[in-house]
């Protein structure tokens, strides 16, 4: 396995084996079309609900912190519960989110310098502008995956393993993280790329990814749960905030159905619920604001969710199309008629 092999013949699913998703009105016009890949996995990990190809490989991308933090867990990273839930998370950046990064590593007795993510401001204007104002530079403390990287420095730390290399794939640290991913998933990543962090990103099928997560989601019901499964479920949920964000699409999930939820970059997304229901999305496009919108519908559509819950939490992540200063809504994201006619 290796990143970007010339001639490798890995793809993800062309535009012909994706299935319409999502539509973007304007005036009752369709403007826009979200297509891609979206599977519905029982408890068991059967395949209840497929669309598009979910067969075919994907970068899973941050979708796979939960299995990274897993893996961290098991190489022995002495962590609080919160400082997990950011293991798991793409954070926002905000001081709170810095803060508990900054925490990790300082109980290893290490600083920021370490993290091999890159360095990047706050994602909020409002925390962007109060971090430049008091002099501050871009830090690796506010990047998204600065969690992650923390508690891969302290497991590192715990087994006395090079801290410099922690992020190669060949770390063994990284080789405990592709054990966690190919026993849950039940694949071998046929591929392994780099990630926007550093670290690696290995690839496996939608369906692999949802059947993984499956098993994490329902980790706090089953009796043979991994222990660390358990803990990374129970810490994203309580501390639903280190995930994403205030307000964000990730935290309101969680914190408004207790469904658990980790987007990735290039439109993956994974919805569980506690019973280990999951939906896994990939939006072929890379865009993610379709995602939210059919995860939730599909689950809401199998009697996973109250459909009367799912109205409010919608209002909150799924934004309007608008026009003029007033904002007023002039076009709509809905769902593509064809997965209409399907639920």
């Amino acid at each position: 396995m290796s990143a970007d092999r010339p001639g490798h013949t890995v793809h993800t699913a062309a535009a012909s084996d994706s299935a319409e998703l999502a539509w973007v009105t304007r005036a009752g016009v369709v403007e826009s079309r979200h297509i891609g890949s979206m599977v519905m996995v029982a408890p068991d990990g059967s395949v209840l609900e497929a669309f598009g190809a979910p067969e075919r490989t994907i970068f899973p991308r941050s979708t796979l912190k939960p299995f990274q933090a897993i893996a961290s867990l098991r190489a022995g990273a002495l962590i609080s519960p919160e400082a997990v839930a950011l293991a798991c998370g793409s954070h926002i950046g905000t001081p709170r989110h810095q803060e508990v990064a900054a925490s990790v590593l300082a109980a290893e007795k290490l600083d920021p310098s370490y993290l091999k993510c890159p360095a990047a401001y706050p994602q909020r204007e409002k925390d962007m502008v109060e971090h430049v104002a008091a002099g501050r530079e871009k830090t690796r403390l506010a990047f998204n995956c600065s969690g992650k990287h923390a508690a891969f420095l302290a497991a590192t730390r715990t087994q006395g393993w090079r801290l410099a290399t922690y992020a190669e794939q060949h770390h063994p640290l990284q080789r405990t993280v592709l054990q966690v991913i190919e026993e849950y998933c039940e694949e071998t990543p046929q591929v392994v790329g780099v990630d926007g962090c550093g670290a690696p990103a290995p690839a496996v099928s939608l369906t692999g990814l949802a059947r993984g997560f499956s098993k994490i989601a329902s980790a706090t019901s089953r009796r043979d749960a991994e222990v660390h499964a358990f803990t990374v479920n129970q810490a994203m949920l309580d501390y639903a905030w280190a995930v994403h964000g205030r307000g964000e699409a990730n935290t309101v999930v969680m914190e408004d159905l207790g469904v658990l939820a980790k987007l990735g970059a290039e439109g993956v997304l994974l919805l569980g619920a506690q019973d280990g229901t999951t939906v896994a999305v990939k939006i072929l496009d890379g865009s993610g604001r379709a995602a939210n919108l059919v995860a939730l519908s599909l689950l809401a559509a199998r009697g996973v969710i109250d459909v009367e819950d799912l109205a409010p939490v919608l209002k909150k992540i799924v934004h309007p199309i608008t026009g003029g200063a007033e904002g007023a809504q002039v076009g709509s994201l809905r769902l593509a008629q064809d997965l209409l006619d399907r639920l």
